[in-house]
Formats: structure tokens, C-alpha cells, sequence
């Protein structure tokens, strides 16, 4: 019985080929780890045994591999890497539910640090473009401010969980490094804020932004996003949403000229 438990406890491994890189510079290459199963464990999970005891495949003892994480609850979106091929959240990727060997990889669509760690900031600095937020100086004491209905504030609500993860950036065929398109979320982001009743004050100055390089004009419909949004939102549908409101504003601004 021994030996038959034991046999059982080897073979009650999980396999993972990483996508390493040692510097932003340096050339990727991939090593290969077989870590002890915990039932319901995460790649998450994986990784920190790894870290615990960071050899290779072989035994052979090599750089703990690097990666971010914070929440893990799906909600900081600090832990999205490619997982078996598809951008998603490491925290939620359960290993039960992982076809093996899991290939991890970094989201290629950002500058990698090291290993499965990115530069996202270019999506932070993409928000700053079309002032993805309320601007509220000035206003603080002038009492409660308006209110949305509930209607509008139900479809905003399932807006604003976007944690800018960066999946659908990952899953974009448009963005590349050949665009400057902004990416999917950025129309979650504009029609969320607009739709504000204090924020729709800028409502063209975020639709200006948003129609000049790297805005709407680049995005090819694939769809990609919808797919792959670990929240569910639908991007699609705000597509469309800022799609009209940019041809009204595209249309009201040449009458005024």
C-alpha cells in the first residue's frame, strides 16, 4: 500500500513550461517545472512552489521565476499572463480545470520586464489621454451631485469593473507593434465617463482624444476582446455606443464651422 500511495503522490504532479527572460533585452527561452499537486490550486499556486524550491524539470537549481500578483480574487488584474495560449488572470486559472503540460507566458503586447512581469503603463498613460475620470475640483462642497438612474447606472456599473488587466490588449490583433491603437477597454472608458452626469462636461474633449491617432478609427471589430475579459463586459456593445457618439460629434462640430 505504501508503494502504491507513493507511486500515486509522484504521479500527482503538475507540469509547466515558462517562458523566461532574464532582462527587457535579452533573448526568451523556456524552462520546464514539475511541482507537487494541491487539490484545488491555482497557477498562482505553481508558482510559489517554485519559488519555495526553484529547480527545473532536472533538479537542476535555477533563478526563481519572477511574475506579479496582489488581489488574488480577480480584481487587481496585476496576474494576467498567457496561460495555454489564451490572456487571463493566473489567480482564477485553476490547475483541475488546465489542459497539462500549462505553458505560461508573458503578455507579449507590453514590454516584458523579466519573465512573466510586463510594463503596462502605457495603458495608465492611454487613460490620461482621454481623462478617464471625474474632474471634481472645486466641487467638493457644494452638497450631493446628480444622481444617474437605475437603468444607466446598472450598464455603468458592469463598465466600471474593468481593472485594466490588459487581456484584451493581449487578444487584439490590432494591437501591435505596428499601431498606436489604444486597445478595447479604452471604449469601456470613454462611454462610462461620458455617460456621468458630472463627467459628461467633457464628454468631446474625451471624444476628441479618442478620435485622433491610436482612438477608435483603429479598431477592427475582431471581437477578441469579448472573449477574453475576465469580467465579462461587454465591450462590443460599447463599441458601438462610442461608434455614435463620435459620429454625432464628428457631425455637430462640422455644422458649427
Amino acid at each position: 500500500m505504501k508503494q502504491t500511495a507513493g507511486s500515486e503522490r509522484r504521479q500527482r504532479t503538475v507540469h509547466l513550461i515558462i517562458e523566461r527572460q532574464d532582462t527587457p533585452a535579452s533573448k526568451p527561452y523556456t524552462q520546464e517545472f514539475l511541482v507537487d499537486y494541491v487539490p484545488n490550486m491555482n497557477v498562482i499556486a505553481c508558482l510559489q512552489a517554485i519559488q519555495r524550491n526553484p529547480v527545473d524539470k532536472n533538479g537542476t537549481p535555477v533563478a526563481p521565476v519572477t511574475w506579479e500578483s496582489n488581489c488574488l480574487e480577480e480584481i487587481c488584474g496585476a496576474c494576467m499572463m498567457v496561460i495555454n495560449g489564451k490572456p487571463r488572470q493566473a489567480c482564477t486559472a485553476l490547475v483541475d480545470n488546465l489542459t497539462q503540460p500549462i505553458h505560461l507566458k508573458p503578455a507579449r503586447t507590453f514590454p516584458v520586464v523579466r519573465d512573466l512581469i510586463v510594463d503596462r503603463s502605457k495603458m495608465f498613460e492611454d487613460l490620461k489621454k482621454v481623462k478617464a475620470w471625474i474632474p471634481i475640483d472645486g466641487t467638493y462642497d457644494l452638497g450631493p451631485g446628480p444622481r444617474m438612474n437605475e437603468k444607466d447606472r446598472q450598464w455603468a456599473y458592469a463598465l466600471s469593473q474593468c481593472f485594466t488587466c490588459g487581456a484584451c490588449l493581449e487578444a487584439c490583433p490590432n494591437v501591435n507593434d505596428r499601431t498606436s491603437f489604444m486597445g478595447p477597454f479604452m471604449f469601456n472608458q470613454v462611454r462610462l465617463f461620458n455617460a456621468h452626469p458630472t463627467g459628461a462636461m467633457n464628454a468631446d474633449e474625451r471624444l476628441d482624444a479618442f478620435m485622433q491617432e491610436g482612438g477608435m478609427h483603429e479598431c477592427g471589430n475582431a471581437q477578441n476582446c469579448v472573449e477574453v475579459c475576465p469580467k465579462e463586459i461587454p465591450i462590443t456593445t460599447s463599441i458601438a455606443a462610442v461608434n455614435r457618439q463620435a459620429t454625432r460629434h464628428a457631425i455637430a462640430s462640422w455644422l458649427k464651422k
